[in-house]
């Protein structure tokens, strides 16, 4: 198969759970261009080797779904696009951040070095499997770091094909990178990466590369590795997967006075809406119930984990200045204290002292999804607390405050710190910062039009056509709209 290739083209971004996590979605497909030579053939019997190259850092690997062309494509449509594909396999879309400043976007050293695109190791036949029901899955030293679908791609296989082919050729043999989900990260040497792509009865096999470390040094004549926080951040998928520490300074900068009014003027509704079309469906913390469920809460979020309590460690971590109580004190105007209690409700994970320190210091709430003390007390409180369930019973009883700003699960969703977060009566959304200004600006207005079609629908009119709107009643809604717009002059 190799023989053939003479291009590999590979898609900057395309699953909604990768945008998502870069904090943009395009509008239309990008490319770059890997050479063949970076191609390596995988085995089914060993893994494959790739060099870390001496001097750098941020070996970063993606796992992708690879289509090898069968048949020359040229100027090809939508519904023939596919007929050209012969073959469907597994690849991993290696680079080194270290490099990514040298070429300007190109990435011809960042990801064009020997080795830096195994592919296989098994062939599927593309013409035996929906391209929209496709698996891809990554490992990383055993531990499952990529699994997405092929359903909801911003761009399907067969827009790629034709897409390229408008402009260029796509020969027997070549090959297209289809874009990685979120979870890519950073191998080091001594490190294993397999992925796996499925469809139906069939698998590719676990393509599986092992990380090597280079020992010839660059030479003095041209780009050198370098690196930076912002590299590693863009390598590891966030800051605190790099070690990195979230500053609130930036955090802060992020929920602006005018982000703030937009995402107090829209439901969570609308925003659970918005958020799926991005791919985003884990992202309401659940089970909860409010004190004051009638407010509007949006703000950034600080983050308290408890572990389950063992006496030993709660001698040591429970006392004191602990966790919890650095936590309270520490949370800033505006902020949402949210806590990792396993959904454990046997016990208090806050109190009315904590409660009110944390509205004195300015919190615009606390969401825990584990129980309450005293809450009549806390329930009286101006500040909105989301709780689990009132329980009388120390927090010493099931937990150990253990420590605060980390990545926590709250309700079954992730929560980081410098999340935003947004509560009403219908529930709580964490909005990553990165889409918020985007996201909310699409909430508008898919709440003017929602605005409109229940207008039309009180007027009388049928649902068929109008929710949602075919081309005839867009136009009306644009005749809508703009006259609200000379009102409102």
């Amino acid at each position: 198969m190799l023989a053939r290739t003479r291009k590999v083209i590979a898609v900057h971004i395309n699953y909604p759970s990768r945008a998502a996590q870069r904090g943009r979605t395009p509008e239309q497909p990008s490319y770059f261009l890997k050479p063949s030579s970076s191609l390596a053939l995988g085995s089914a019997d060993a893994p494959g080797t790739v060099e870390r190259p001496a001097g750098c850092e941020l070996l970063g690997y993606e796992g992708e779904i690879a289509l090898v062309i069968g048949k020359s494509a040229r100027r090809v449509g939508l519904d023939d696009a596919w007929s050209h594909v012969e073959w469907v396999t597994a690849s991993n879309d290696l680079g080194v951040y270290d490099l990514r400043y040298a070429d300007k976007g190109s990435n011809v050293r960042s990801k064009g070095g020997d080795g830096f695109t195994p592919v296989g190791p098994a062939l599927i036949p593309a013409d035996a499997v929906d391209p929209t029901q496709l698996r891809i899955r990554t490992w990383h030293n055993g531990n499952l770091v990529q699994d997405d679908t092929t359903e909801d791609l911003l761009f399907p296989f067969a827009q790629l094909v034709a897409d390229l082919s408008q402009l260029l050729t796509l020969e027997e043999g070549d090959i297209i990178l289809t874009g990685t989900p979120a979870g890519a990260s950073v191998a080091k040497p001594g490190d294993v990466v397999e992925i796996e792509v499925t469809g139906g009865d069939f698998s590719s096999r676990r393509l599986a590369t092992k990380v090597t470390e280079g020992t010839t040094p660059f030479a003095d004549f041209g780009a050198r590795p370098k690196t930076d926080d912002t590299q590693r951040e863009e390598a590891y998928g966030s800051r605190e997967a790099a070690g990195l520490p979230v500053p609130a300074a930036v955090a802060a900068s992020v929920l602006t006075p005018e982000l703030k009014a937009k995402l107090e003027s829209v439901a969570t509704a609308t925003l659970s809406s918005q958020l799926r079309k991005r791919g985003l469906n884990n992202v309401s913390i659940d089970g909860l119930q409010a004190t004051r469920p009638d407010r509007k809460v949006v703000g950034l979020a600080r983050t308290l984990r408890y572990v389950p309590n063992r006496e030993d460690l709660f001698k040591t971590h429970g006392g004191g200045f602990n966790a919890q109580k650095r936590a309270i004190d520490s949370v800033n105007e505006g902020e949402i204290l949210v806590m990792e209690a396993r959904g454990e409700k046997g016990t208090g994970t806050v109190g009315d002292i904590l409660a009110l320190r944390a509205q004195v210091r300015g919190a615009a709430a606390i969401i825990t999804d584990g129980g309450v003390r005293d809450y009549s007390a806390v329930a009286d409180l101006e500040m909105p607390t989301y709780f689990a369930n009132p329980h009388p019973a120390v927090l010493g009883r099931r937990h150990i405050p253990w420590d605060t700003d980390i990545t926590i699960a709250c309700g079954g969703a992730t929560v980081q710190p410098g999340d935003i977060i947004v509560a009403d009566s219908d529930g709580i959304l964490v909005i990553p910062p990165a889409i918020a200004e985007e996201l909310v600006d699409d909430c508008i207005q898919q709440e003017k039009e929602e605005t409109f079609i229940f207008q039309m629908v009180q007027e009388g009119n049928s649902v068929d056509g109008l929710y949602p709107m075919n081309k005839e009643w867009q136009a009306r809604f644009q005749e809508w709209q703009s006259r609200q717009g000379a009102h409102s002059d």
